[in-house]
């Protein structure tokens, strides 16, 4: 066993970063990793990694709730009209960040993933159709300390977005939601969840 696995009690072994908090270890376990190829979910994550700018991912995952009461359970439809009224209550919404920078943000990249989803189809084809043969990338990495922070295909997706007008979505953001929709498996190799 590596250094970056920790062994739970239930003698599971798993990536470190779940740690011991259990909304974190339920997260990695359940979705961390695991391909998602609806729409709606991965709108609730461009929403909810855009949030997590500069913060931690636990962070939000605590929140997470409450995004969902807040962003119309996440119909990118609904958020992408939210107004100035809208705006207004959210920033007065304890239960999420209140940064009013990532709440514009929110709403307008809303509105360019419909615009996405009229010129692909779907926002999973758009995604998914930047790796190869639209598979996932399984990394064999044996430590935490291999996982990089960006790779090409992050950079890649992360500049067309940008050239497209989403903010909040930078190379680093872009990874960690390639990470939590499955795109990349990045669960290092002693992870329980590799064996299945």
């Amino acid at each position: 066993m590596t250094q970056d696995t920790i062994t739970q009690d239930q003698g599971l072994t798993r990536c470190t970063w779940a740690g011991t908090d259990e909304l974190y270890i339920k997260y990695h376990d359940e979705e961390w990793g695991k391909e998602v190829r609806d729409d709606k979910t991965l709108f609730e994550f461009l929403l909810l990694e855009g949030a997590q700018a500069g913060l931690s991912w636990i962070t939000i995952l605590r929140r997470r709730e409450n995004y969902r009461k807040a962003f119309a359970d996440f119909d990118v439809e609904k958020v992408a009209k939210f107004d100035h009224t809208d705006v207004e209550r959210l920033l007065n919404d304890e239960g999420i960040i209140r940064n009013r920078l990532k709440i514009l943000s929110a709403i307008n990249n809303a509105k360019l993933f419909i615009e996405i989803q009229k010129e692909y189809g779907s926002f999973s084809k758009y995604m998914w159709g930047f790796l190869p043969n639209q598979q996932p990338i399984v990394n064999n990495w044996k430590s935490m300390k291999e996982i990089p922070a960006r790779t090409e295909v992050s950079d890649a997706i992360s500049k067309d977005m940008k050239k497209r007008g989403f903010t909040f979505f930078g190379t680093t953001i872009c990874y960690a939601h390639m990470q939590a929709t499955g795109m990349i498996n990045d669960h290092i190799i002693d992870c329980f969840i590799r064996k299945h």
